[in-house]
């Protein structure tokens, strides 16, 4: 999904909690803000990786596919980390359990 679906889809407000990464601050963003009035960013503070649930998704993703395991090829990576994605999607309760009792 890119920016502009939620835009159309409602006249509400929408806002975003993003990380500091610089591609968060490029002109280009800045210009689709100025265009898009109703879309809000909130920034996480620095060097605040417990509050970026992503943080956290990622490092489950290492203890329970990439750790300690050698894969051949790239495509073999590929695989496991998307049925784990799978296995995530599937219960999403999990996952907020897991994601959330970090803050």
């Amino acid at each position: 999904m890119n920016l502009r679906t939620p835009l159309k889809k409602s006249n509400r407000l929408i806002f975003m909690i993003l990380d500091n990464s610089r591609i968060h601050h490029a002109s280009k963003l800045k210009l689709f803000l100025d265009k898009h009035k109703r879309l809000h960013l909130v920034f996480l503070p620095k060097y605040s990786p417990k509050l970026n649930l992503t943080e956290g998704l990622w490092k489950w993703v290492r203890q329970d596919v990439i750790n300690n395991v050698y894969f051949k090829k790239f495509y073999l990576i590929r695989l496991h980390v998307s049925k784990f994605m799978k296995r995530l999607n599937a219960n999403p309760q999990k996952v907020i359990d897991r994601l959330l009792v970090r803050l």
